[in-house]
């Protein structure tokens, strides 16, 4: 396979502008609908174990939703400050150090223990459990900072998933319309960087495009034909595989002035497209785009070490 090099629409150029700027997550619905995707995309694919293994990752999350107390709410006075700071009202500093993220953690984990999984994975997770306080610690502190040792990647993809539990029913508990953009690229929530972007088919929302947060899944309005890493609306262009034409659901957009790109996902085209499960089946796309002069912004922890 190669890579088809796809030229930009002028028209989508800022977007639709009265679309709402951010959309919230639903953890029950987030999670589940994650697993099933993920199941479905392994019925066909050679990453088929992996796959597998991140849907029963995703079947426990959204268990866990459904089972275990939601969070304290972010404050009114701390959205208030961070809005008026132009900041996330979410501090993902201070996940490592919260007793409701703990719980959610160590059931996680705990959970994870029944899933099938190659030995490798099972070992990490037997180390992960055996950790002492100020190593577990630290790794939280890593998964929040984005920021994880090639060395112990296993254990924190364990911990990348807890996270993700904890950071969804926070910003679910957030009203999107109190917030306020931080930066290109920038989750408003809570600080996070996009695993990809998605063009939309949802009513009043119509062709889009959303970044969204790797770690929160709050979804938030970017304009079209824009790097997510720079910002910059010229020198954009669209890689796809090159059988994949330009009808193609799932394309890289590469940004010439900062030699990066972060995947879109056109959901308007495909609506059973799931942004964490297809950026991991579409491995094929990620592995071409590393013989090109780009380097990948996009940030998905179940990614790390391709």
């Amino acid at each position: 396979m190669s890579l088809s090099h796809i030229e930009p629409d002028p028209s989508a150029v800022g977007g639709v502008p009265k679309a709402p700027f951010a959309l919230m997550p639903r953890p029950g619905q987030l999670f589940a609908d994650r697993a099933k995707r993920l199941a479905f995309l392994a019925a066909d694919s050679r990453l088929a174990p992996y796959l597998t293994f991140l849907a029963g990752i995703a079947r426990i999350q959204h268990e866990l939703v459904e089972t275990t107390p939601p969070p304290e709410p972010v404050s009114a006075d701390q959205v208030e400050r961070a809005r008026a700071n132009a900041m996330p009202p979410i501090d993902r500093a201070a996940f490592a150090s919260s007793r409701d993220f703990r719980q959610v953690c160590d059931r996680f984990l705990e959970e994870a223990e029944l899933l099938e999984k190659p030995a490798a994975a099972a070992k990490a997770l037997t180390a992960l459990r055996a950790a002492d306080e100020e190593t577990l610690s630290a790794m939280v502190a890593n998964v929040a900072a984005e920021s994880l040792p090639s060395e112990s990647l296993a254990q924190h993809l364990y911990l990348a998933a807890a996270v993700q539990i904890y950071a969804a029913r926070l910003a679910a508990g957030l009203n999107g319309s109190q917030l306020v953009p931080v930066g290109t690229g920038v989750c408003p929530a809570c600080g996070g960087r996009p695993s990809a972007s998605l063009v939309v088919g949802i009513p009043g929302a119509e062709g889009v495009r959303y970044a969204c947060c790797s770690c929160c899944a709050t979804m938030w309005n970017e304009v079209r034909v824009k790097c997510l890493a720079c910002g910059s609306t010229k020198g954009i262009g669209y890689r796809a595989v090159e059988t994949w034409d330009e009808e193609a659901t799932i394309k890289a957009e590469v940004c010439d002035g900062c030699n990066s790109w972060v995947k879109i996902l056109y959901q308007n085209k495909n609506p059973s497209l799931e942004v964490i499960a297809d950026d991991v089946a579409s491995l094929g796309l990620d592995l071409l785009m590393k013989d090109t002069p780009y380097r990948r912004a996009g940030f998905d922890p179940f990614l790390i070490g391709y």
